[in-house]
Parts: structure tokens; C-alpha cells; sequence
């Protein structure tokens, strides 16, 4: 009869699943001594277990270092961009000076009075610089003369202006003027149109008219 229950309890040990344990190991440590697993193993024995492969460090470096490549990538993009806004607005701001600059000397070679033709001209002369200076006034008290005796009046006004070229501290810039002139005791007249070509130089934080040309 012992040896029947003997057979049964070998027939559940081997075949049933029971744990049987082994009467030759004296002390329980001894499994775990033997069977010690490291932490990555355990981590991907965990991962096998629950269905998600856990990512091994390399792989976690590896991230890491990208997404510090990119966020460096995207700072340096980031202020490429704002210097090159800040350049454009510079150069926008600029030549924009650089044709008011022109406007407005235009407008002051065509706007004289005859009752104020000192003070006309001295605008003028304030506004210029270079040879241009230098030879209009030359000129200037002749032509406040001329202007006095004609009793002379001319109102100009800006059609058209624009950049042409520009070249370290100077530029050129095309400016088309509406001209309207009138003689105390003549007939008035119709407004004729100027084409200049207007040359500017930067004199401190100034632009000056250094030359003017007529264009046809």
C-alpha cells in the first residue's frame, strides 16, 4: 500500500504539475544565491512577462542625446531667424531714410517764394552737402535776386520716388516732381514734371543731397 501512494505522489510530481521539493537541498538561500538575476535582466524578464519589451539603456542614451541635438538645433534656427529680421528691418529703415532724404531736397529746389526766397534757400542749403553744397551756394544770391524781381512762385509736389542704387554711405534715387509756377500779374500755368536724379551721402546721422541731375 506504501508503495502505491509512493507511485501516485511520483505520477502528480511528474506528471500533474505538483512542486515537489527536493529533500537533498538543506537550505532555501541556496536558490536564490544560484538563480540571481541582475536588474537589466529582471527589467527584461519583467517586460517579456507583461507584454512590453523594456528599452535597454543605449537605447534611452541614444534618445536623450537627440532630443538635446534638436533642441539645440531649433535655438540656433531660432535666432538665425531673429538676426535676419532685425538685419531686414535695418535695411528697410534705411533706405527709406535714404528716399525721404531725396523727397524732401527735391521738394525744397521746388517750393520757393519770392517773399520768403531767403529762408527757402537756406532750407535748401541745410539739406545739401558735397559739390552740390558748395555750388548752390555760389548761386544763391543771384537766384534769390531773380526770384525777388519775377516775384516768383513755386509749389512742387512728389509723384513718384525710388531707390535706384545704393553704395556704402551714398545712393541714388529717381524722384519725379510735379512743378506748379506763378508771376504776380501773369497768366497762371499749367504744372510741368520733373524727372531728378537725386544723389544722397550720409553725413553723420544725416542724409544730404550731394548732387542733383534733370532726367528726361
Amino acid at each position: 500500500m506504501a508503495k502505491h501512494d509512493d507511485a501516485a505522489a511520483g505520477e502528480l510530481t511528474e506528471g500533474g504539475g505538483v512542486a515537489v521539493l527536493d529533500p537533498d537541498i538543506d537550505d532555501i538561500d541556496e536558490i536564490d544565491d544560484d538563480d540571481e538575476i541582475d536588474d537589466d535582466g529582471a527589467d527584461e524578464l519583467v517586460g517579456e512577462l507583461v507584454g512590453t519589451p523594456t528599452k535597454p539603456k543605449s537605447v534611452r542614451r541614444l534618445a536623450a542625446v537627440i532630443g538635446l541635438i534638436l533642441v539645440i538645433a531649433l535655438s540656433a534656427l531660432v535666432g538665425w531667424l531673429a538676426v535676419r529680421t532685425h538685419r531686414a528691418t535695418q535695411l528697410d529703415e534705411r533706405q527709406s531714410q535714404i528716399v525721404q532724404a531725396a523727397r524732401q531736397g527735391a521738394l525744397n529746389l521746388t517750393t520757393i517764394d519770392w517773399q520768403r526766397a531767403d529762408a527757402d534757400v537756406q532750407r535748401i542749403l541745410d539739406s545739401a552737402t558735397g559739390e552740390f553744397y558748395d555750388d548752390f551756394a555760389k548761386r544763391s544770391a543771384p537766384f534769390i535776386k531773380v526770384v525777388k524781381e519775377a516775384k516768383s512762385t513755386s509749389s512742387g509736389s512728389i509723384v513718384e520716388a525710388g531707390l535706384e542704387s545704393e553704395s556704402g554711405d551714398a545712393a541714388q534715387v529717381l524722384v519725379a516732381v510735379a512743378v506748379k509756377t506763378a508771376n504776380v500779374g501773369a497768366p497762371a500755368q499749367d504744372p510741368r514734371e520733373w524727372r531728378m536724379r537725386i544723389s544722397v551721402q550720409k553725413v553723420g546721422d544725416a542724409m544730404k543731397v550731394s548732387n542733383v541731375e534733370f532726367v528726361p
